[in-house]
């Protein structure tokens, strides 16, 4: 999944560059006139076009004399303000702390790391700068702190941590933590980061880390031996020997996401004043949605049929080999409650509908049962073409019937990208056809987003991951650990072969032949009903 970089300084001449766009023109014009303002250079000349950057939301440009900031981050259309008037700013606050993020590194960022540098050492030492430089602009120019706090949700973004591991505990303790001393942010801004980077890195070592980017805030502008020196200490405090380890870290594909990302998540959610949940919800829609020239028809008579009669089996599933229990009632026979009744009265007396049920009735009543989480992901890749149309088909099935019988499923795609076919608790209107073609690039991913949406690692409820593929992935030792992990948690894996193709079977799973989709779609359903069945 491809992310936003971190790096908002590059010496030399960037790769590749946004096109100068004539409708953002004024933009780059203005905001020229204007940078010597916020870093006392004269030679700067700021370039603002969507996608500039290098890949990130601004990037500075030391030899080049240059600040880039991608459009997409001020706003959809350069209409929305008049950069020449000082009032724009606060129409775009997003965008203009992105210019101020820029000027700091202008002004601030004057050292570089020597030539042979390990680029772990580089990349620690950048992320030491971030706060150093806006702590240096907010010194100088106190009234900019307004706009580097806009920021925060733009140069720390989602994925900034996606494992528990020392190393990207401590990206996100010199990403915002040490924002915090460098007061740009509160403590309170930073809470349940704070205690989620503690709990992974333990409290001594996150004192240590501390007392590096403290020092590193009193560094001289031009010094890069004593960057570079604070960058070896930071290493040495998580661990790592950049003689044997010199380049960055990557998270390992095969490990979900854990507190970090919860803990980053809360609090990019509270910059944009939105709750975790809704948070969750939009980047979802904008990274997972399906594609819009995928197919999409209304339900047959003959799917509406089998929604119906997978719902029937769910219930009796549920409802099978009733047991002696006690059910409330508001009216008699039964056994009279004092304290439910005297509820009931004080329902009635207040002109409400009573919902307190006084009478308790002894009866023969279905067992209880937990709720059944089922998600199916669906291999979208070039061999697995002849089953796209059918699991489409029970994709929308599957969601009705879960409606009906208090189940709750979705369905994903995974291939080239990773695609939501179905969210958990919905019910489409229509029938939407997954198209195969490329490779199987996205499993994990797909996986990761299973689990994100119906919480499969954890014991609450009765949960089922479904898989139709001929189990040839772009990395089968990552998708063998994510498979290991549910199935140690409890979540049954059950794994869908198609006949006739060259297969891989994993370890975990409960591995079946299909002959063709309908018998996919059959053995998915009965796995499902014999599992409410069981629990």
């Amino acid at each position: 999944m491809s992310q936003p970089n971190r790096t908002h300084r590059k010496p030399g001449t960037p790769i590749t560059s946004a096109t100068a766009d004539p409708d953002w023109q004024p933009w780059s014009d203005a905001w020229t006139r204007h940078v010597p303002v916020l870093t006392g250079r004269t030679d700067l000349h700021v370039h603002v076009a969507p996608g500039a950057g290098g890949g990130a939301p601004e990037c500075f440009y030391p030899d080049l004399r240059r600040i880039e900031v991608d459009a997409t981050y001020i706003a959809g259309t350069p209409s929305i303000a008049d950069p020449r008037k000082a009032g724009h700013k606060k129409l775009v606050p997003v965008g203009y702390g992105l210019l101020v993020h820029g000027a700091a590194h202008a002004a601030h960022s004057r050292w570089q790391a020597p030539p042979g540098t390990a680029p772990i050492l580089a990349e620690v030492a950048d992320l030491l700068e971030e706060s150093r430089a806006e702590g240096r602009q907010r010194a100088r120019r106190r009234g900019d702190r307004r706009w580097l706090r806009h920021v925060s949700n733009a140069l720390v973004h989602p994925g900034t941590a996606p494992v528990d591991d020392l190393w990207h505990a401590g990206v996100l303790a010199a990403l915002l933590l040490a924002r915090v001393d460098a007061r740009i942010l509160t403590s309170k801004d930073v809470r349940t980061v704070r205690t989620a980077v503690a709990a992974v890195l333990g409290r001594p070592r996150l004192r240590q880390l501390r007392e590096i980017w403290q020092q590193a805030h009193t560094v001289d502008d031009t010094d890069a031996t004593t960057m570079i020196k604070l960058a070896r200490r930071w290493c040495r405090v998580l661990g790592i020997d950049p003689r044997r380890h010199r380049q960055v870290p990557a998270a390992d594909p095969g490990d979900f996401p854990g507190r970090l990302d919860q803990a980053l998540t809360e609090f990019l959610a509270a910059t944009v004043g939105l709750t975790p949940t809704d948070y969750r919800a939009q980047i979802l829609t904008r990274r997972h949605s399906p594609p819009e020239h995928w197919p999409r028809a209304a339900p047959t008579p003959q799917q509406q049929a089998a929604a119906r009669h997978l719902a029937a089996r769910i219930q009796r599933a549920r409802t099978r080999n009733p047991e002696p229990g006690v059910r409330g009632s508001l009216l008699p026979p039964g056994r009279l409650r004092a304290r439910t009744a005297l509820t009931a009265d004080a329902q009635i007396a207040a002109g409400q509908r009573p919902t307190a049920e006084p009478w308790h009735q002894r009866t023969q009543l279905p067992p209880p049962k937990p709720t059944l989480h089922l998600a199916i992901l669906v291999d979208l890749s070039g061999s697995m073409h002849s089953y796209a149309t059918e699991l489409s088909s029970a994709a929308w099935i599957f969601a009705h019937a879960a409606q009906r019988g208090q189940a709750v499923t979705t369905t994903i795609g995974f291939g080239d990208a990773t695609t939501l076919l179905v969210a958990p608790g919905t019910k489409p209107a229509q029938v939407l056809h997954m198209q195969a073609g490329g490779g199987t690039l996205t499993f994990c991913d797909a996986v990761k987003l299973a689990d994100q949406q119906l919480d499969l690692r954890h014991g609450r409820t009765l949960r089922l991951c479904a898989v139709v593929s001929d189990g040839l992935l772009a990395d089968e030792r990552a998708a063998q650990k994510l498979i290991t992990t549910l199935h140690r948690s409890g979540c049954a894996v059950l794994w869908l072969h198609p006949a006739g193709l060259a297969a891989h079977t994993f370890a975990d799973t409960t591995t079946i032949t299909v002959t063709d989709p309908v018998d996919a779609v059959t053995q998915i359903a009965d796995a499902a009903v014999t599992a409410l069945e069981n629990s």
